[in-house]
């Protein structure tokens, strides 16, 4: 396998913790069902990767004591993991195979792969510190369609202008960040301390940017996951305002229906996404 092709996208999103008072808590289990699964998926893979049988010769599989479930030799995959014929027996991203042997399904199971431990844990610390606070406020159902659509962005975008194999959560994980980006701007009345949310996403989204610069990241997931996650956002993400405009739990009218600019903001970004997709969609498979 060349070293090339082995691209996590890893990144660790440290935990914001500043949000509205006084809004609603959900229970958090979807996201550590998330977690699991994509473990569970691993583990799988390393199952079926068989490195002790399927690498000849000799085998130099590491650490030999863990059997089938041992690691690729280290200049196969630097990262602890499977061989890239078994990513891609298991669902990996290939534009060649999405566009030429039909199995556009790559573009979603490629979102529950990771090609090593390393890959994995990086993916998984972001998805905790992150998607758990998401889903404290916005529940299971619109967290669990962000982080769907989020991934398929990431996958889209990447099977465009990437013509290497490609796995791992981490356009979906982005789209959590570019979701909170988007909830701070629609929902920005509301928040007491606006200014310390803004400068915390922004702090984070450099740490982005920069890990995108190391060997092996597939920046276009990473984009194509923000920007859905973005706009997905703008529409899914909003929370009504109080009638005097102040920060929630200092207010002293009732609470309003949504205001125009929130509504101005979804349209916008249900028009440019909508289409995004569909546009995308055409691109590929042309």
């Amino acid at each position: 396998m060349e070293e090339e092709t082995q691209r996590p996208e890893d990144h660790v999103i440290p935990q914001l913790e500043i949000t509205p008072t006084g809004s609603r808590q959900w229970f958090p289990w979807l996201v550590p069902a998330i977690l699991v699964a994509n473990v569970v998926v691993f583990v799988v893979t390393m199952y079926v990767n068989d490195c002790p049988h399927n690498t000849q010769p000799p085998p130099s599989c590491f650490p030999a004591f863990l059997g089938r479930f041992s690691f690729q030799p280290r200049e196969d995959n630097p990262l602890y993991g499977p061989s890239e014929d078994t990513l891609l027996k298991m669902g990996a991203l290939d534009e060649n195979r999405i566009v030429h042997n039909h199995q556009p399904w790559r573009l979603i199971t490629c979102i529950w792969l990771h090609s090593g431990i390393v890959h994995i844990f990086y993916n998984m610390l972001s998805l905790l510190l992150f998607g758990i606070r998401l889903e404290l406020e916005f529940g299971y159902v619109r967290i669990g369609i962000l982080y769907v659509i989020s991934g398929l962005g990431g996958s889209l975008l990447s099977a465009l202008f990437s013509h290497a194999v490609s796995v791992g959560a981490s356009g979906a994980i982005m789209g959590f960040l570019g979701s909170a980006l988007s909830e701070l701007i629609t929902n920005w009345r509301i928040y007491a301390n606006k200014f310390a949310v803004l400068l915390i996403l922004l702090f984070i989204i450099a740490i982005n940017v920069v890990s995108g610069l190391s060997p092996h990241v597939d920046n276009f997931a990473h984009a194509g996951g923000f920007i859905s996650g973005f706009l997905l956002g703008l529409v899914i993400l909003i929370r009504p305002q109080y009638g005097n405009g102040a920060a929630l739990g200092c207010h002293t009218g009732p609470v309003k229906h949504k205001l125009m600019y929130q509504y101005v903001l979804s349209v916008i970004a249900a028009v440019l996404l909508i289409p995004g997709f569909v546009v995308g969609f055409v691109m590929l498979f042309n």
